[in-house]
């Protein structure tokens, strides 16, 4: 295969130059400019050997989404969101790695794993990437926490140079096999947290829809200004939670949240008493009651997250990650 250029309009055309050998020289025509001039194949300037950017394109490398699920106050649906939220993506087609840095360790328990090992040994290099991830669903694989974070925090203090970069540099390359790294934060602001940020692209903060919640995401939103310094991360979505409607004050702060924050304020979860019964099943919300509230809010909430109005749509989800339409 070769390339011959037009030297009318310097357009460049294919040409495979094994089928025309018998004919050294041949009076061509420009498909562009329909300029005709004579070329000779053993030996021409505008005769070219295709160069191997051209024969064989090379594809882009596949862009992670690193999301992490963050606010400095507890009680807000945090790991309920990062849960919920990797499964719908999960069950949607997307390859997701949730990673746990709450030394509490609920996503396992949501999720009803309890597996052996998880974030603290790949910090410390105790574990591979692949002793320490546990496959929790179909798409769907785990980081998990744990009480023996809190000695990884200790280690990451005495760091004298580059502590805000740990968490970056254990998952650097094992992430590029996901399309979504979704990470969820433990309340309160420390050094695990600065690498949680310093990692991600994106900040998916859940605000429960209280007075407190507020002056909550207006502390974080200074913290968060403060790694701006460092690297450019941006509040990207807040996610309204525990929207009661039969009570006016969380309708009151949610309308307080649109006007303050625009477009970045997602459609809001519902107060679900289910929601609230799914870890003592081990379950997602998808799982354990498909067809509820919480089930279609996530479900919203995934569509947002990829920009795809299309997805988790059209049926009941059922709990082995497929769609069962209805009839």
């Amino acid at each position: 295969m070769t390339i011959i250029v037009c030297p009318n309009c310097s357009r460049r055309h294919r040409a495979d130059a094994s089928k025309i050998a018998s004919k050294k020289r041949l009076l061509v025509r420009c498909k562009a400019c329909n300029h005709r001039f004579q070329i000779n194949l053993d030996h021409s300037d505008i005769i070219q050997p295709v160069p191997p950017e051209i024969s064989e394109p090379q594809k882009s490398p596949k862009s992670t989404r690193k999301i992490c699920v963050s606010l400095s106050k507890g009680g807000v649906g945090k790991t309920t969101t990062a849960v919920n939220l990797s499964a719908g993506l999960a069950m949607a087609g997307y390859k997701v790695l949730l990673v746990d840095t709450d030394t509490q360790g609920q996503s396992s328990f949501l999720l009803g794993k309890k597996p052996q090992a998880g974030l603290t040994e790949l910090l410390t290099g105790e574990l591979s990437a692949e002793e320490a991830i546990v496959q929790a669903r179909p798409n769907l694989s785990l980081l998990s926490g744990g009480r023996s974070l809190a000695g990884v925090k200790r280690i990451i203090d005495k760091k004298s140079f580059g502590a805000e970069w740990t968490l970056t540099e254990a998952l650097d390359g094992l992430d590029k096999d996901f399309d979504f790294v979704i990470i969820d934060t433990s309340p309160g602001w420390d050094q695990l947290t600065v690498n949680v940020l310093f990692y991600s692209t994106e900040v998916l903060t859940p605000v429960s829809l209280e007075v407190m919640s507020l002056h909550g995401l207006a502390e974080f939103t200074k913290n968060l200004h403060a790694i701006k310094k460092y690297k450019q991360i941006d509040l990207t979505y807040i996610l309204p939670t525990f929207l009661d409607t039969r009570v006016e004050q969380p309708k009151d702060i949610y309308r307080k949240l649109q006007s303050l924050y625009g477009d970045k304020v997602c459609t809001p979860i519902r107060y679900d008493e289910q929601l609230s019964r799914t870890p003592s099943h081990g379950q997602t919300i998808f799982e354990f009651l498909p067809d509820g509230d919480g089930a279609a809010d996530y479900a919203a909430l995934v569509r947002t997250i990829t920009n795809d109005k299309t997805i988790l749509l059209g049926g009941v989800i059922g709990n082995q990650g497929v769609v069962i339409p209805t009839m």
